[in-house]
């Protein structure tokens, strides 16, 4: 037995037509939502924020002005003089520079030339016959001799000045004397640590008898001599 089938009562024959009708209510709600548009709650305007700050700095206006230049100065040309041509003008002369044949000529013969009297100086280890110290006579080595003698008076005249034995003042002094052509003592120099010494140096040189002057090439000369003298306390 077959069952039998009712038109009315088949779920199925209108299935098309609402599916079509919910898919549109779907796009249709879809759709809305998408171009739903919401505004705020608006806001009363704050009359705060036009109060001016105490603080706040004007700024200033700066004007640029042009530059100003001084006006440029004229030089005015200087002022030529004309002379009149009457006017008497001194004319320069110009010597000539051609010899003269009437001037005199001098033979050479008769110009004397002036020998030069400088003192020649020779150092005490450079010259040929080195001055003599009295007692030196008879030596033959005469520059030891020399230089023996002038320590062996230095021992004798030495006299440690008082005042500089209170200070307690030592050091070496270095004494520079010239024996001259005659034979004395002169132009002494010293250099020492203080003038106390300085002082007992010079007058030690000063004590110096006076020597038989040197010689170079057979003529006497000036002959500078420099020792040290050392001061020193016990």
């Amino acid at each position: 037995m077959k069952p039998k089938k009712y038109a009315k009562h088949n779920i199925n024959r209108n299935s098309s037509l609402y599916f079509s009708l919910g898919l549109t209510t779907v796009l249709l709600i879809t759709y809305i939502a998408l171009e739903w548009k919401s505004y705020g709650t608006p806001v009363a305007w704050d009359h705060s924020i036009l109060v001016k700050d105490a603080y706040d700095e004007e700024t200033p206006i700066v004007i640029k002005t042009p530059k100003k230049f001084p006006p440029r100065k004229i030089q005015t040309p200087p002022l030529i003089k004309i002379k009149e041509d009457d006017e008497d003008i001194e004319e320069t002369f110009i010597e000539s520079l051609e010899s003269d044949p009437d001037l005199m000529v001098v033979p050479v013969d008769s110009i004397s030339v002036l020998e030069e009297t400088e003192d020649e100086i020779i150092p005490f280890i450079l010259i040929e016959e080195v001055p003599v110290f009295p007692g030196c006579e008879d030596k033959q080595d005469k520059r030891r001799c020399f230089q023996a003698m002038m320590i062996k008076h230095v021992n004798q005249n030495f006299r440690y000045p008082e005042s500089a034995i209170q200070m307690g003042l030592e050091g070496r002094v270095f004494v520079q004397f010239t024996i001259e052509k005659n034979g004395r003592i002169g132009d002494i120099k010293m250099r020492g640590p203080d003038k106390i010494l300085e002082a007992e140096a010079v007058r030690i040189i000063e004590k110096l008898p006076q020597m038989t002057p040197g010689k170079q090439r057979g003529k006497e000369v000036r002959v500078p001599f420099t020792m040290p003298i050392i001061f020193k306390l016990q």
